[in-house]
């Protein structure tokens, strides 16, 4: 039997190698997923890095996605864009540059902490570059726990935004 379709938000950034059409680019892989549909994503967002590596500027997207994939199934199928975009994972460096980061956002209503994936994404309120594209395209949503996107967006640590043409 076949799992329903449950509505997912994916956090996407590329600080490196051309990062605003990196993340152009990823978005029809994100519609190969298999069991997965890209329904739309929003406007490319410019931001200050957020690390203490001195860093090139962030573009960052938010897709919505449809999948029948479980949470750890799409966690895998990002994982595999991310590394086909040459993705390198460093223990040591966890906010170093990067050529793509797709992360799970928001997954239909469910809450989940383990070792592996939170969703929410445990950084959520804390990230107005994540914040604004995902209110762009999903409205103001409410989550239970922090609260409307446009609450979290309000008591976001500040950083330097802009929204690309």
């Amino acid at each position: 039997m076949q799992s329903p379709a449950v509505k997912t938000y994916i956090g996407i950034g590329s600080n490196l190698a051309d990062p605003k059409q990196q993340v152009i680019d990823v978005l029809p892989h994100l519609n190969q997923i298999s069991q997965t549909r890209l329904l739309e994503h929003s406007s490319l967002y410019q931001s200050a890095a957020v690390s203490e590596i001195e860093q090139e500027d962030y573009i960052n997207a938010v897709a919505c996605l449809e999948t029948q994939l479980t949470p750890e199934q799409l966690l895998l199928e990002l994982q595999a864009i991310e590394y086909a975009f040459y993705r390198q994972r460093s223990d040591e460096l966890k906010w170093a540059p990067r050529t793509m980061d797709l992360d799970i956002i928001l997954y239909g209503n469910l809450r989940q902490r383990d070792s592996h994936l939170s969703i929410p994404h445990d950084q959520l309120q804390n990230r107005l570059f994540v914040l604004q594209p995902l209110q762009e395209i999903a409205g103001d949503l409410y989550l239970p726990g922090l609260g409307s996107l446009s609450y979290m967006i309000q008591h976001a640590p500040s950083l330097r935004i802009e929204k690309l043409a």
